[in-house]
C-alpha cells in the first residue's frame, strides 16, 4: 500500500510492489505447514516420553523436530526480507507514509524474532545445527533494518 502511494517518491514502486507480492506468496502456505508440522512434532514428543512406546520414537521426534525448526526458519528469513524491503520503502517513500512502513518494519522485525526463538527451541536436542546461526542473522537482519528506520523517524 504505502510502496503504491508513493509512487513520486519511490521511482521503482511497481518493482517493489512486486516483490511485495512474491513475499507474500512465500508467507501464505506457511502458516498451514508450520501447524502441521507442529502438530506432527507434537505427536512426536508424546510418543517419546511413552515409556511402553516403540524404540523408533527416538527417530521420528527428530524427524518431527527437525521439520517443525525448518518452517520457522523460513519464516525467520522471510521476515527479515520483508524488513529489509519495507525499510527501503520506508526510507523513500512520501513522508505521510513512513509511520506505516516503519511499523512493517517493526512488524516483520518481531516476527523473525519470535520464528528465530522456535527455531532455538526445535534445535534444543542438536548442537552446533548451522540452521540456528541462520536463524539468528535472520533475526539480527531484520532487527537492524527496525532500529535503522525507527531511529529515522523519531
Amino acid at each position: 500500500m504505502v510502496a503504491r502511494s508513493s509512487k513520486g517518491s519511490l521511482p521503482d514502486a511497481k518493482g517493489v510492489v512486486a516483490q511485495a507480492l512474491a513475499l507474500s506468496d512465500r508467507a501464505a502456505p506457511l502458516s498451514h505447514t508450520d501447524a502441521e508440522a507442529w502438530e506432527d512434532a507434537s505427536t512426536a514428543l508424546r510418543a517419546a516420553a511413552d515409556p511402553e512406546g516403540p524404540p523408533q520414537s527416538r527417530g521420528a521426534l527428530e524427524q518431527a523436530l527437525d521439520r517443525a525448526a525448518a518452517i520457522p526458519l523460513e519464516v525467520a528469513e522471510l521476515g527479515a526480507d520483508v524488513a529489509a524491503l519495507a525499510a527501503v520503502v520506508a526510507e523513500r517513500c512520501e513522508p505521510g507514509y513512513r509511520a506505516d512502513a516503519a511499523a512493517a518494519v517493526a512488524l516483520a522485525a518481531g516476527g523473525a524474532r519470535a520464528a528465530a526463538h522456535l527455531v532455538e527451541v526445535n534445535l534444543a536436542m542438536r548442537s552446533g545445527d548451522p540452521r540456528l546461526e541462520r536463524a539468528r542473522a535472520s533475526e539480527q537482519a531484520a532487527a537492524e533494518s527496525a532500529r535503522r528506520v525507527l531511529a529515522s523517524i523519531r
